[in-house]
């Protein structure tokens, strides 16, 4: 079992910063896949970003490659979301979320079994 808890949003105008921060609990955080994905309301989660337990193997979204990069301390039971250049259309609740295995496309929502509460990003331009 693997509880997430995200933290660092907030608002920041066009062309900022900020760092999100996903804390873990559970002894296979260390062993898991962790992602990001992000809502808007009235939409599907997208994903955001990916990466392997250890940290080495990451996959963006087109929309983010570039100006985000995913991270992770297993010594820390935890994973980041560095987000620099952000845009307006970068706006959205922000997710945190894990599963067990590293396969399928990684990318869609239902994969993951473990998810956080979500932190708000807003983006004004």
């Amino acid at each position: 079992q693997v509880q997430l808890v995200e933290s660092g949003g907030g608002s920041v105008q066009a062309g900022g910063s900020l760092r999100l921060s996903c804390a873990a609990s559970g002894r296979t955080f260390s062993s898991s896949t962790v992602a990001w994905f992000r809502q808007v309301p009235g939409k599907e989660r997208e994903f955001v970003a990916v990466t392997n337990w250890s940290g080495v193997v990451t996959t963006y979204s087109n929309s983010v490659k570039g100006r985000f990069t995913i991270s992770r301390d297993n010594a820390k039971n935890a994973a980041y979301l560095q987000m620099n250049s952000l845009k307006p259309e970068d706006t959205a609740v922000y997710y945190c979320a894990a599963r067990r295995s590293w396969s399928g496309t990684l990318t869609l929502s239902r994969e993951y079994d473990y998810w956080g509460q979500g932190t708000q990003v807003t983006v004004s331009s």
